[in-house]
Order: structure tokens, then sequence, then C-alpha cells
């Protein structure tokens, strides 16, 4: 590994240290850093999540994009994006992006993008898509407990 992708790992990490203390600007200040010096789709992803955190998802999405751009099979900014177009009540636009997330190479918490579709899907009154998705992402993770609860959301307005 070439210095440059030390220096920006090494940022990255500390980047992500800060995040999960709840500091998000210095999180994102050290993201910045870590971009500048070797950009990565992690990187802007979890800068995105940063500002997310900080209810700024109009710099959030724009983030994933550009990760979406250096690498268009990691996965993870499809379903942020798809998250974050929840949050603002956009539930229609966010589930091409969650299908993205879904269908990704590159992508491990698979059961994410199919919770987040089962919130839309429910929001939208389309419990019987609902559901099956909030199925699915408990076949993937049986211990995911939003899962659980959203699931139990869906039953009880198909009672």
């Amino acid at each position: 590994m070439e210095f440059t992708e030390k220096e920006a790992q090494r940022l990255f990490e500390e980047a992500y240290n800060y995040h999960m203390m709840g500091e998000l600007d210095r999180a994102i200040e050290l993201y910045q850093q870590s971009i500048d010096v070797k950009p990565t789709a992690i990187a802007y992803t979890y800068m995105g999540w940063a500002y997310s955190m900080k209810k700024d998802y109009e710099k959030a999405i724009e983030l994933c994009k550009k990760a979406i751009e250096l690498d268009p099979d990691f996965g993870n900014p499809y379903n942020d994006i798809g998250a974050y177009l929840i949050e603002q009540g956009q539930f229609e636009e966010a589930i091409p992006w969650l299908y993205k997330a879904i269908s990704a190479p590159n992508y491990d918490p698979r059961h994410y993008p199919h919770i987040n579709l089962a919130r839309a899907y429910m929001m939208l009154g389309r419990l019987d898509e609902a559901l099956e998705h909030s199925e699915i992402a408990l076949e993937i993770e049986p211990e995911y407990k939003p899962a659980h609860v959203v699931r139990h959301q869906i039953l009880a307005l198909l009672n």
C-alpha cells in the first residue's frame, strides 16, 4: 500500500472514531482530509452519513452520489440515499435506490435495503410488498430488531 493510501485510511479511521463519539463536525473534517489525500467511495458515504445525522440530507445525498461515481458496485450509498429520501418523506423516490443497493455486487448488510423498502412501501400503503421485504430482511438477519418492529407494524395495519 502506498503512502497516500495509508494516510487516507488513517484519516478515515480517525474520522470514524469521532463520528462514533458523536463529534460530527470533527468527523466531517477528517473524512474530507481523507478524501483530499485519496478519494474513496466509503469515505464519501460515511461523510454523507455524518451530514445525515445533522439532518442535512441534500448534502448527504450529494456525497453518496460521489461515492457511486467512484465505485458503482458499492451498495452502501444506494441504501443510504434511499434512507435519506425516506427521512424526507420521498417514499416513491427512495424505492429505485433501495433496489440498486440490493443488487449491488459489493454490499454486506443486505437486510438494510429490504427493511427500508418495507418502511417505504408501508408509508405508501403497499402493505403486501412491505411485509414481503420485512420478512426478507428477517431471513437475512433474524436478530435485527428494527425488522421485527416494522413487521409487527405492518401486520397491525393488515388486521
